[in-house]
């Protein structure tokens, strides 16, 4: 499963997230909201007001925060070099082969005001050099992600997210340290809700408050 669809050079390409080496780190934060009580959630029991403390002027800012849990996805902002950030983004459902010790396996999709539908994927591992990620919806011909690190990139980002639009589920097929190729399969359920929710709050062109 090595469907070229998408075959231009990455090198002259101006992917939005392959200028943010921070991504993984960022994956390891959302996975943080995935797991979080959701704010928006009624309070189990009444508890007791207490007057909030001041905010302390060293206070690190804040993390990313949600707009949303739409079945399978969530969707949340984050500040970066001052501008405000959308991502939808869902775990594996499963992965096969099983690999000890792996890491968070998460689908992204990005909106920034100068950078739209960035679609990443963060394996868990790292990539081999000049490694490929055959990523196929539904029963569609799989588009052809390249690999940095510890991500994977979709070539066309706009026309992976239409791909999503109209899909059911995602299979993305890897190559894994020691020879192992692994499979990690991605719901879609919801998915519109959040990638809408995502573009309402970054629109193109415009930063987000």
């Amino acid at each position: 499963m090595r469907g070229r669809l998408f075959a231009a050079d990455p090198d002259r390409m101006s992917p939005p997230m392959r200028a943010h080496p921070g991504f993984s780190v960022l994956i390891l934060v959302l996975a943080g909201v995935l797991a979080a009580p959701a704010p928006w959630a009624p309070a189990a029991q009444a508890q007791t007001v207490k007057t909030p403390a001041k905010p302390s002027k060293t206070a690190k800012p804040a993390g990313p925060k949600a707009i949303g849990k739409f079945d399978e996805w969530t969707a949340a902002t984050n500040k970066e070099a001052g501008q405000t950030v959308c991502y939808a983004f869902t775990r594996a459902q499963s992965s096969s082969a099983v690999l000890s010790g792996r890491g968070d396996v998460v689908l992204t999709v990005t909106e920034r005001p100068g950078g739209r539908d960035a679609v990443a994927i963060s394996a868990g591992f790292a990539y081999t050099q000049n490694a490929s990620v055959a990523v196929a919806i539904d029963a569609q011909p799989p588009l052809d992600f390249y690999t940095a690190q510890r991500s994977a990139f979709a070539r066309d980002g706009h026309a992976t997210v239409q791909a999503f639009l109209k899909g059911r589920q995602v299979v993305a097929t890897s190559p894994a340290p020691k020879s192992v190729e692994v499979a990690d399969t991605f719901s879609l359920k919801g998915f519109h809700a959040a990638y809408a929710a995502i573009v309402k709050a970054c629109p193109a062109g415009k930063a987000a408050p």
